[in-house]
């Protein structure tokens, strides 16, 4: 079992810059995939970011390829969100997600465990 708990959002000035955190409990986060996904107002959750267990591979979304980087410390069990150049289409609740397989947290089906999200607001 996975608990997956985000922190780091916050209100923003369109240019400005935030780092959002997930903690993950449980011993064996160093063997999942972990990924980043977002769900603005009235849209549906769409993947941002993908991490595999190693740290060696990373997946972006073309919306923030340039702009967000996806990290991990297995150490301190936590992956990271650095968004760097916010503008207000990066508005919205930001979820983190383990999962075993790689295809599946790009693909945002059948992850094994979500966090409950926290919410990234971009002011013009």
């Amino acid at each position: 079992q996975v608990q997956l708990v985000e922190s780091g959002g916050g209100l923003v000035q369109a240019g400005g810059s935030l780092r959002l955190s997930c903690a993950a409990s449980g011993r064996t986060f160093s063997s999942y995939n972990m990924g980043w996904f977002r769900q603005a107002p009235g849209k549906e959750r769409e993947f941002v970011a993908a991490i595999s267990w190693t740290g060696d591979n990373t997946y972006y979304a073309d919306s923030v390829k340039g702009r967000f980087t996806i990290s991990r410390a297995n150490a301190k069990n936590t992956v990271y969100l650095q968004m760097n150049s916010l503008n207000p289409a990066d508005t919205a609740v930001y979820y983190c997600a383990a999962d075993r397989f790689m295809t599946r947290v790009v693909a945002g089906l059948g992850i094994d465990y979500w966090g409950k999200g926290t919410l990234v607001t971009v002011s013009s």
